[in-house]
């Protein structure tokens, strides 16, 4: 499977390149080759990270579904690629024939294989997912597992269905937990350990959380991680020492502004303008889809300081807006010399209590000294706020994997009492091989995610943030759509919880980087010009 996928990679960086280089015309002439390709690869690392990893005797058995689906999925994809791209068949074909491939696909795709393991499933066996944790960070799972479970779970429902703001009775514990400083050096008053980072403990605490409510608690650990990270790789020492400590106490909270309504993914295209004025910058323009805002106290602004707009990208900064913070689903800040900033929460159908607002600015006052960097951070936002989103895109993950955990868990419990036709759901075949599946592709993403952060932590592996994000929010909006049609019409119910993880979960794949810009602009792109450099190589 390898030879033929480099060679669909391969003939797309032909058809991207021109007198030697890279061409982003003639490849996003091919964009829908692209975007398979890139899933493709994520499905294949999946595979790969379970197959590898796997350490139990379930596990095992579910790394040979997960493959064979996998290679089943990249051969009929791959098809569509090959024509798409003019690239000859023949490979592709003989494949199919090939008796280790043909192997591999019926080993996990026998369907009284896959009973026998969903039969498993249903009866308790839980040890599917499993990943190798250091001791402290089993520990933090465990209790931030126990918070979730008594104190996050029976508000998440309330919240959830009165489009309630995410109160302190949730916010305060997680304070004292040390939810919100998982990666700030403990230097600066967070607790990675050193200055090192521990994507493993990230992941971890996002999990437990999330698996209660994504939108009230395992979601908000996202806007001070990017911030935190952004911080770190470019303000200066003094910001570092007046922020950081903060941020890591969750006190101010964080909101990150990024989307503009006419500017979603395409960052470098952003038109918050800032004009400099004496002492700082004056704000004008608008943002959309900024989480958590309302009740934020310091608000991450990607603004374009330098008027010319063929700098693109390179004409952006960050600033620090502080505001004070405001329950409600709207508020007007009125500064003494006539700036504005107003707010208004945008109804959505899922991912409640945290709520997504439009801003408008008006002559919006930010002092010099909250421009990340000062003066030498000018010009610098892009760099920084992809700096932070390689953080916000695990920790998305980790968000995914919360979700698509509590849905299965969901979904098991439910078939096991469920009667239908005389017997049990979980009974029947067609659920066992369902739930064995829901929890191969599970297994896969969750290995997957922690061996990303491991490369992270090493200083590595940041194109595959986007990968992980990719495969695990697909992964996420799945088994909870299966969850859901396990549980039939109550599924459709409000007051069944699989019903809100099916509406949080369709987020996933839209922000912190939409699942068509991370699939072409990042994970596709790097493909192709490294196949292009090894080419030349």
């Amino acid at each position: 499977m390898g030879k033929q996928f480099d060679r669909a990679v391969h003939a797309l960086a032909d058809k991207s390149h021109a007198g030697g280089r890279f061409d982003n015309a003639l490849f996003d002439g091919h964009q829908s080759c692209a975007y398979e390709l890139a899933v493709i690869h994520a499905e294949l690392a999946a595979a790969g990270a379970l197959l590898d990893g796997a350490r139990t005797a379930l596990d095992r058995s579910l790394a040979t579904v997960f493959a064979a689906d996998a290679l089943q999925f990249a051969v009929e994809r791959l098809d569509g690629v090959f024509l798409g791209l003019g690239v000859e068949g023949a490979e592709l074909a003989a494949l199919r024939s090939d008796p280790d491939y043909v192997e591999a696909r019926a080993g996990g795709a026998r369907s009284g294989f896959l009973a026998e393991l969903g039969t498993r499933i249903v009866a308790g066996d839980d040890s599917f997912g499993q990943v190798q944790l250091e001791e402290d960070v089993e520990l933090a799972r465990a209790s931030f597992a126990r918070f979730a479970r008594d104190v996050v779970a029976p508000l998440a429902e309330d919240i959830h269905r009165g489009d309630l703001t995410v109160p302190e009775d949730l916010l305060q514990p997680m304070r004292e937990m040390g939810a919100f400083g998982l990666s700030i050096p403990e230097s600066y008053g967070g607790y990675a350990a050193g200055d090192s980072e521990n994507n493993a403990l990230l992941i971890a605490v996002t999990e437990a959380l999330s698996h209660a409510s994504l939108a009230a608690a395992g979601s908000l650990i996202t806007r001070p991680e990017i911030l935190s990270r952004a911080l770190l790789a470019g303000g200066t020492e003094a910001q570092k020492q007046k922020w950081l400590p903060g941020i890591a106490a969750g006190d101010p909270l964080c909101a990150i502004a990024i989307t503009e309504p006419d500017y979603g993914s395409d960052v470098a295209g952003l038109r918050l303008r800032g004009t400099k004025v004496e002492g700082g910058w004056q704000l004008n323009g608008a943002k959309t889809w900024c989480t958590f805002v309302g009740k934020a106290q310091v608000l991450m602004a990607v603004t374009r300081t330098d008027p010319d707009l063929s700098l693109g990208h390179r004409g952006l900064s960050l600033l620090l807006v502080e505001k004070p913070s405001f329950d409600g689903h709207e508020f007007r800040i009125e500064q003494p010399g006539g700036g504005v900033l107003a707010g208004r929460a945008i109804p959505t159908i899922g991912y409640r209590g945290m709520h997504s607002f439009e801003l408008a600015f008006e002559d919006f006052f930010v002092p010099d000294a909250n421009v990340i960097g000062e003066e030498g951070g000018l010009g610098r936002g892009f760099y920084l706020t992809m700096a932070g989103m390689v953080g916000g895109r695990l920790q998305t993950a980790g968000r995914a994997l919360g979700v698509m955990r509590a849905a299965l868990d969901a979904a098991i419990e439910y078939s096991g009492q469920r009667k239908v036709f005389g017997d049990t759901l979980g009974s029947r075949q067609l659920t066992q091989v369902k739930l064995a599946r829901m929890a191969a592709r599970y297994a896969a993403c969750r290995h997957l995610a922690y061996g990303v952060g491991r490369k992270i932590d090493q200083g590595g592996g940041t194109m595959a943030a986007s990968l992980v994000k990719l495969i695990a929010c697909r992964a996420a909006e799945g088994i909870t759509r299966e969850a859901l049609q396990i549980h039939g019409g109550m599924g459709y119910a409000e007051e069944t919880a699989v019903s809100r993880y099916w509406l949080d979960a369709r987020v996933l794949s839209i922000f912190e980087g939409a699942e068509e810009t991370l699939a072409i602009k990042v994970i596709a792109r790097d493909l192709v010009q490294a196949s292009h450099a090894g080419a030349d190589d």
